[in-house]
Parts: C-alpha cells; structure tokens; sequence
C-alpha cells in the first residue's frame, strides 16, 4: 500500500519530498549531535562486540552476564588504548626543555629568513607580536573555555557509551522487530538482506580499522625509530588515529608530525624523513593493505567521501568525521534495497560506467540487473551469499562483459 502510495505521487513531488527531508535531517543532526554522537558509535561498537557475545551465548552463558563480559572486554581493550597514549605524551612532556630550545631555534631561524628575504626587520616583527598579544591571549581565553566545555561533553560522551551498548544488546531482537514493522510485508526479503548485508560491512569496515590503527603504528613508528626519529612511535600512532578520517586526517596527522619532529631536533632531515616515511606507508596503506583487510563489498566515492566527511564534521564535529564513512556505507546499502532512492545510492557508490549513459540509454534506468552489471565491472564483492554463488558461478563460465556491454 505504500509503495503503491509513493508510486502514484508525481515525479517532482517525490524528489520535493526528499529534498525537504535532507534538510531536517541535518537540522536534527545539528540540534541533537550531543545525543546522537554516542548513539551511533554505541551501535556500531555494539555490531563489533556482536561476534563475542553470540560466542558466549553458544557457552550457555545468560544474556545478562554475555553482555556484561562483552563489555568488560571493551572497556579493557579501550582502558589499554588510554594506557599507551598517556606513556607516549609523558615521555613527550619530560623533553619539554629541549622541546622549548628546539622551538626558539626554529623561530629565530624563521624571524631571520624573513628579516632578510622581506626587510622585515626583528624589531618590527617583535613589535607586531606585542601587538597581537592581547587579541592571542582573548582567543586562548575562548580556547580555554571551549575545551573546558568539550572535557565536560567528553565525560558524558564516555559515561554514555557503555551504558547505550548494553541497552543495545539487550534490546536488539526489540529493535530488530522495530525495523520489520516499519515495512510492508512483502518487503520484508529486502530489509533482512539490508540488516544482514549493514551487519556484514560494518564488522569488516571498523574490524579493518582496528587492524589498520595496529599495522599502520608498529609499521610507521618502527620505520621512524629505526632511523633515529625522536617520539616515533606517538607519531606513528597519532597519525594512524587521524587516518581513520579520510583524506582530511592524513594531511592533519602530517602536520602533527612534522610539529613533533620540529620541536625535538634541530635539523632539517628528520622532518624529510618523517614526511617520506608517511608517504610510503600511505601508499601500502592505500594500494596494497587495506584492500586487502576490508576488502570491496561496498566502495563509495572520492566525491562522496570527502563531501561527506566535511558536512559530517560540519554537522556533528570531530565525532561526525570519525563516524561519516560507515554510516554512509550503511545508507548505500538502504538506498541499494530501495527503489524510490536508489538513485542516491548511484551518487553515493563507485560503481562507475565505463560508458556515457548518453550513448548507453540502458544506464540512464534503477535497473537492479544494470547495477549488479556496474559492481562486477568495478570488481565489487557481494556480500549476499546468493550474490557469491552467482559472481563464482559468472566466473567459472567465463561470462566476462565487453567494455560498455550491459
């Protein structure tokens, strides 16, 4: 009844519809970003622990006790995180003195350049930073404030979080039946496929994370402490954390490390090495480990990926930066299942023809055959088993498609 409702509403008025509905999604993101921050990352921390608590289900463990040991095991895991970061900063902050020298070397190096590439002489530039003294002390001021703000925040954040994981748990056949109810009957293949098929990509997304954090700091920290790099190891896993925000934290992670280089040697090659050794590990990273790791069931775009990732941090900060790339994988896949928007899930994806649907009207259609076409030509993996036995199946008969060929 309702998608016959939605089928007869006229063409403009369906994408109004949509439009409008963008528009108080963000205004409810922006309004509840303080709510729905720890939600999210609740429910996907809970789709990791999902594996564990199943495990000890099978023990025979009661629902209560598989849920509290789920989330001990997290909370260890995480208190060890927490561990390692404060053992790298204490050893950061015991260099403070040569930190400090190193600093006014560079900067007395710097005020020199520029005294004799401009004619802007020390005294001049001396005054100019006397002059902004005042307007630097109120923004450290505003700065103070707002992280005093942003530590209370963090404190509910993370007194939230478990707390939403257990209830998650507890409630998720609730929450599942929830789901179900909000869809016709006959609909109901596609929702299971979505929730399962969610389920998978979310397991493979943020399991590949966690692995890639561990590689890219013993690979990028090690490198760096073999050649002789002060701090190697905070470098390498301060970038490895920021690398989980795509593109926009490897250039953040750069600076950091190029910073942390700055105030610990004196000399020009450290920081040429620092710079070469992330390019290197980047370049594995990006071409040889990671897809490897997390594999191809669902690639979203370069465009999608960098749009997403500055209106997530927009919207909802820091957090929404972390957390945009798997929830724009999870609404690929809604998009996918549904064929009032599954053109979004077109624009979302990287399915790419290799032909104009100006020349190919065939590409111009929802078809879900032509969709399927478009990920076997850009060598995306299924994930539904069906989709598997077809894929093995395409390949054993050689049914390969000619270039532009639907």
């Amino acid at each position: 009844m309702q998608n016959k409702i939605v089928e007869a509403m006229p063409l403009t008025v369906r994408r109004a519809i949509e439009l409008i509905g963008l528009y108080f999604l963000g205004m409810i993101i922006i309004a509840g970003q303080d709510i729905l921050a720890p939600l999210i990352l609740a429910f996907f921390l809970a789709i990791m622990l999902l594996p564990l608590y199943r495990w000890l289900r099978r023990r025979k463990l009661p629902d209560m006790l598989a849920i509290g040991l789920s989330l001990l095991a997290l909370i260890i895991a995480v208190g060890l995180l927490v561990w390692f970061f404060s053992a790298q900063l204490t050893n950061l902050m015991s260099d403070f003195p040569v930190i400090k020298q190193n600093v006014r070397l560079h900067l007395n190096t710097f005020s020199q350049w520029i005294s004799e590439r401009f004619g802007y002489s020390t005294a001049k530039q001396t005054a100019l930073i006397t002059d902004q003294n005042e307007k630097l002390m109120n923004v450290a001021t505003g700065w103070a404030q707002g992280a005093a703000s942003s530590i209370t925040g963090i404190l509910v954040f993370v007194g939230l979080l478990p707390i939403y994981i257990f209830l998650l748990l507890y409630y998720k056949n609730l929450l599942i039946r929830f789901i179900f109810l909000w869809f016709p009957k006959p609909d109901h293949a596609k929702v299971e496929e979505a929730v399962r098929e969610s389920e998978i990509i979310i397991k493979s997304y943020l399991g590949g994370l966690l692995i890639q954090i561990a590689y890219i700091t013993v690979l990028l920290g090690g490198i760096l402490l073999v050649i002789g790099i002060k701090h190697a190891i905070l470098i390498g896993a301060i970038f490895a954390l920021l690398n989980l925000i795509p593109y926009v934290g490897a250039l953040i992670g750069n600076l950091i490390g190029v910073l942390i280089t700055l105030s610990s040697s004196q000399e020009l090659w450290p920081i040429l090495a620092v710079l070469g050794t992330i390019a290197f590990v980047q370049f594995l990273d990006n071409n040889i480990l990671m897809p490897r790791i997390v594999g191809s069931k669902v690639r979203i775009n370069a465009l999608a990926t960098i749009v997403g990732v500055i209106l997530a941090g927009a919207l909802a900060g820091i957090s929404g930066m972390f957390l945009s790339l798997p929830i724009i994988a999870v609404l690929k896949i809604v998009f996918d299942r549904s064929e009032s928007l599954r053109q979004w899930g077109v624009l979302l994806g990287d399915e790419r023809p290799r032909q104009s649907p100006m020349r190919l009207p065939i590409l111009r259609q929802k078809s879900r055959k032509v969709q399927d076409a478009l990920k076997r030509q850009n060598d995306i993996e299924p994930t539904d088993p069906k989709q598997v036995d077809e894929k093995r199946q395409a390949k054993d008969d050689g049914a390969g498609r000619k270039e532009g060929e639907l």
